[in-house]
Parts: C-alpha cells; sequence; structure tokens
C-alpha cells in the first residue's frame, strides 16, 4: 500500500494499492463522468488490460479509506522519468479531492524511489481545463514536448503540500 496520509474534502484517507484478485472488479468498473470520456477511458477497465499487456505500466487501485474510488497507473521511462498514466476517478466521486489526493500520493512515492533524482512526468490534453489547473496547483511545469496530441509536463521536486 502506498499512503502518503493525504486525505480528500471528506476526510477520507487515500492510499494507492496493487490491482490484485479481490479488487480487480471494482477498479476495473471505475468510470469518469460522460464528458471527461474525451480524455480517458471510458472505464478503467481499459487501463487494466494495458498494463496486463506491457511492461512499461502498473496499475494501482485508488481508494478512499476502504472504497475504491479510481484508478492510476505508474511507470518509468528509459531515461529513468517516472510517468503517471491512466488516472480516472469515479464519476460519483468527482470534486472531493481525490485526483489531487492520488497525485500527491504518487508524485511522492515515485520521487522516494530514486531519491528525486529524476523528474515526474505527466501529460494531459490541452482543453482539459480541470487537469491543466490542478497539475500546474501541484507544481508541474510543461516540458515543451508533446505526447499524442498531449502537453507533458514535469514536477522536478514537490514543494508545496496538498
Amino acid at each position: 500500500m502506498i499512503d502518503s496520509g493525504v486525505l480528500d474534502r471528506a476526510g477520507r484517507r487515500v492510499t494507492l494499492r496493487p490491482v490484485d484478485d479481490d479488487n480487480w472488479r471494482a477498479v476495473a468498473d471505475v468510470a469518469p463522468r460522460d464528458d471527461q470520456r474525451v480524455w480517458v477511458a471510458a472505464l478503467a477497465a481499459r487501463y487494466l488490460l494495458l498494463t496486463t499487456r506491457s511492461e512499461v505500466w502498473t496499475s494501482l487501485a485508488v481508494y478512499a479509506d476502504e472504497t475504491v474510488v479510481g484508478h492510476v497507473m505508474w511507470g518509468v521511462d528509459d531515461d529513468g522519468s517516472r510517468w503517471i498514466g491512466g488516472m480516472v476517478v469515479d464519476a460519483a466521486e468527482q470534486g472531493s479531492g481525490i485526483g489531487r489526493a492520488t497525485v500527491v500520493t504518487l508524485t511522492d512515492w515515485l520521487a522516494a524511489q530514486d531519491g528525486g533524482r529524476h523528474p515526474v512526468r505527466l501529460s494531459y490534453h490541452p482543453d482539459n481545463v480541470a487537469a491543466a489547473r490542478l497539475y500546474t496547483a501541484l507544481g508541474f511545469v510543461p516540458t515543451g514536448a508533446t505526447e499524442d496530441d498531449e502537453i507533458v509536463v514535469e514536477l522536478v521536486a514537490r514543494t508545496g503540500d496538498a
């Protein structure tokens, strides 16, 4: 379990856990709001399948206390940079701070894996204003690169609390 002690707006502890025999169905059923399907998969099941077919990505279940509320995946690029991808927060949990808590928890953990020597990166579509606002508030800055028409941003060192 990955736990940075971060709480959502309802005071629930947000943790990241391996996808396993007990939670994979709940994770697979995580679905964003309809308007977000332009930027993320309609179900987290797509990301789960991707991680089983790829040696790059690892899926994690996002929990609020003991309830599955989302999915996120991480990977390490050839240059050593850590990547966050495939984050989906269930539609019923939108606006509760789950996404923010997930990114903070995962960035803390990824940076600790190599002593912060490599940046944590992610990408988002330029039309996804909510994602841009969140990542900017957390200290991510554009690299100037794009990935599949998405803006690549990185966090060299997290400087503020969530």
